[in-house]
């Protein structure tokens, strides 16, 4: 998975619910988090109002950082000050683009040194957004150039 800051993304093109490029301003790059298999995962909630004719999706994502430690620690801090946007790859090896409008706040968090030696050691984050539209997917090409800086 990759974060980056909101503001830090000059422009993206969609059609079809694809993001086909993306362009961010000069030198920033999105940052990579290698995730353990199976402890991560995204979730998008519709909420509509038939009265209001209103609907959001409600966009939840729920990290897991195993080990406690400094560099992570101060990752984290550094996280929570920014409006995010994260790019995600999913069990089927799609990317998906969460946050693209409104952007994503770290919501919730704990910390946990375990108690016996099996349990794990390490951060769980969640990061919420609301969004018009769903996560649109992000092109294979396009994500693979995430970490390059901007020009």
């Amino acid at each position: 998975m990759y974060f980056m800051a909101l503001q830090d993304v000059a422009s993206t093109t969609e059609a079809s619910g694809v993001i086909t490029a993306l362009s961010k301003d000069s030198g920033k790059r999105f940052y990579k988090y290698e995730l353990v298999k199976g402890t991560s995962s995204f979730t998008e909630t519709f909420t509509s109002s038939v009265e209001n004719g209103t609907i959001f999706y409600q966009q939840e994502l729920t990290i897991i950082l195993n080990k406690l430690q400094v560099n992570t620690r101060n990752e984290i801090l550094l996280l929570n000050k920014n409006l995010l946007v994260a790019v995600v790859k999913d069990n089927n090896d799609k990317y998906w683009y969460l946050g693209k409008a409104r952007g994503l706040d770290m919501t919730a968090g704990s910390g946990q040194s375990g108690a016996a030696e099996g349990d794990r050691s390490g951060y769980t984050i969640t990061f919420t957004g609301k969004e018009a539209a769903l996560a649109p997917q992000v092109e294979a090409s396009v994500a693979a150039a995430l970490e390059t800086p901007g020009s």
